[in-house]
């Protein structure tokens, strides 16, 4: 029978793994939801409940498994997991329910089914990761060396989360004003078309240097792996849907950079 720690070393091997044919197949292929949705994927299912089922695991898995973790009882590793807790309880339950309550979910693309269980595949592998490291596996500094980390990174983390829901709200509104896609604008989508992107990764670069370990830098590539391409499709989508209209200085989802 495999030993936890080996599950755990074979786990990280894969999350590495893994980043790079997803970012080499996203450039070629787009997930197909959102403004990319496609038939040929197999059943839909609503998004609200397609957020909600594949982003779930980053609660239930981690609030199962972190008690079970020896450091479980220590404050430094609780007070380290509440910001992932934090991102993906408005991932998987606020956003959710903004969807649910928006005008536009009447005339919202279905969500593949197939597109959701890798996806809920993925947030297994990520959430028995980053819980098991922080509530088990992490060696936790004596002294301020672990305070300088924490909240370095939670700066970070709090400026991207930030960015990530007030951008995920003008996009909510503006579908919700019936008028198809138009031009966001205000804000960071002045610099970037994907400000929503942009955020998340920040939220993770953030998390690498709270939890500064490999398991947190790991969760960060895979992160851009997944977004980059997506945000450089949307960004290619918008310019052909709008021409001449769509401002050319915007980049993709790094601003001022790509």
């Amino acid at each position: 029978m495999i030993s936890d720690e080996s599950l755990f070393h074979n786990a990280l091997i894969t999350l590495y793994l893994i980043a790079p044919p997803t970012f080499i197949s996203l450039i070629f292929l787009q997930a197909p939801y959102g403004k990319h949705h496609r038939p040929g994927w197999g059943p839909n299912l609503p998004p609200p409940l397609a957020w909600f089922l594949m982003e779930s695991p980053t609660l239930w898995l981690t609030l199962l498994l972190f008690p079970h973790g020896q450091h479980s009882s220590n404050p430094k590793s609780i007070i380290l997991i509440t910001p992932f807790l934090i991102h993906y309880f408005n991932r998987t339950c606020l956003y959710p329910l903004r969807l649910l309550t928006s005008p536009s979910k009447r005339t919202s693309n279905g969500f593949p089914f197939s597109v959701a269980l890798m996806a809920f595949v993925y947030n297994l592998l990520n959430a028995y990761l980053q819980s098991r490291f922080v509530s088990h596996y992490k060696v936790y500094d004596v002294g301020c060396w672990f305070w300088f980390k924490f909240f370095g990174g939670v700066g970070v983390f709090l400026c991207g989360l930030w960015i990530n829901v007030w951008s995920d709200k003008v996009l909510l509104r503006l579908k919700g004003e019936g008028k198809g896609y138009v031009v966001p604008k205000g804000g960071l989508f002045e610099v970037v078309t994907c400000p929503n992107y942009f955020g998340e990764i920040v939220e993770w670069l953030g998390w690498a240097l709270m939890t500064w370990s490999w398991v947190g830098l790991g969760f960060f590539f895979y992160t851009c792996a997944n977004l980059v391409p997506r945000a450089l499709a949307n960004h290619k989508w918008y310019l052909e849907k709008f021409g001449e209209d769509y401002p050319k200085n915007r980049k993709a989802v790094i601003p001022y950079l790509c």
